[in-house]
């Protein structure tokens, strides 16, 4: 029995006593191979073919609007604005949401037309002019004339010296110079002022009364202020000085003093005046 050596390496062969086998040819077994995996591509390749051409025929009447050919993946025609509308079930579901529908916009509401006030027509008659306006009066000058109470004939008379004087009355010059217009007080307008004709003023200098013309003074102003008091003697006044306070008009002798009051009879009688109408 021939003794089974072992097969000696192939990277050495010729040194190990081992030579290849001549008795096949080399590379049968490849060949055998690839042979058989061509034959089953053809036959696969055969059969793809007779069954694509039997499909296409019972698909050919069933061609899409489109023309488009079965089996590819279609996508929807884009409309005019822009916009892609899938019909039925499309294999890109976010196909749709990639373009939103636009917003509608709410119509702009009308401005409702404002009436235009239509004019009256224009009347032939012409339109009547506006009544002038009338200057209110001015008031009448209160002219007065001062009487002694305790001398009825007798008047405050300005005479000689611009000094106001009790005499009586006759002429009518003497008339003129015993008028006066009673006014309020130049200083306290709840008191009273004597104006002369001549734009005068009476009041007290040094206590005596006299009529002088006003200088626009504080003094002349006060000087020339007399408020009224009431008399012991029925409808007569007493008159007392603004800046003098306890100082009144009185009579003595004839002549229209600034004096203190005191409390007796004859002083009570000299201070009494009553305010009369005017003598001119």
């Amino acid at each position: 029995m021939p003794e089974n050596k072992s097969r000696p390496p192939q990277e050495q062969p010729w040194e190990n006593g081992w030579a290849p086998d001549t008795s096949r040819t080399p590379g049968t077994r490849r060949l055998w191979l690839a042979g058989g995996l061509a034959a089953a591509t053809i036959a696969a390749c055969v059969v793809a073919i007779t069954v694509t051409e039997r499909d296409g025929d019972g698909m050919s009447g069933k061609a899409s609007a489109s023309g488009t050919a079965p089996g590819l993946i279609s996508f929807a025609t884009p409309s005019a604005n822009g916009t892609t509308t899938p019909k039925g079930k499309t294999a890109m579901p976010y196909a749709a949401a990639a373009s939103p529908t636009p917003l509608k916009e709410s119509p702009t509401p009308t401005p409702t037309p404002t009436p235009t006030p239509t004019k009256p027509p224009a009347s032939s008659k012409p339109a009547k002019s506006a009544p002038p306006v009338e200057s209110a009066p001015k008031p009448a000058t209160n002219w007065r004339s001062v009487r002694s109470a305790s001398y009825p004939d007798r008047y405050w008379y300005v005479g000689s010296g611009d000094y106001v004087k009790l005499a009586p009355v006759s002429s009518a010059a003497a008339r003129q110079d015993a008028t006066f217009a009673l006014v309020k007080g130049l200083s306290n307008a709840a008191c009273y002022s004597f104006a002369t004709a001549d734009g005068g003023y009476l009041r007290h200098r040094n206590f005596v009364l006299r009529a002088e013309l006003d200088d626009g003074s504080s003094l002349f102003e006060k000087d020339a202020t007399f408020c009224p008091r009431v008399s012991p003697y029925s409808g007569a006044t007493m008159l007392e000085s603004v800046n003098y306070p306890g100082r009144f008009l009185r009579h003595k002798n004839f002549q229209i003093r600034l004096d203190p009051y005191e409390y007796n009879g004859l002083y009570a009688a000299d201070s009494a005046f009553r305010l009369e109408g005017g003598l001119a």
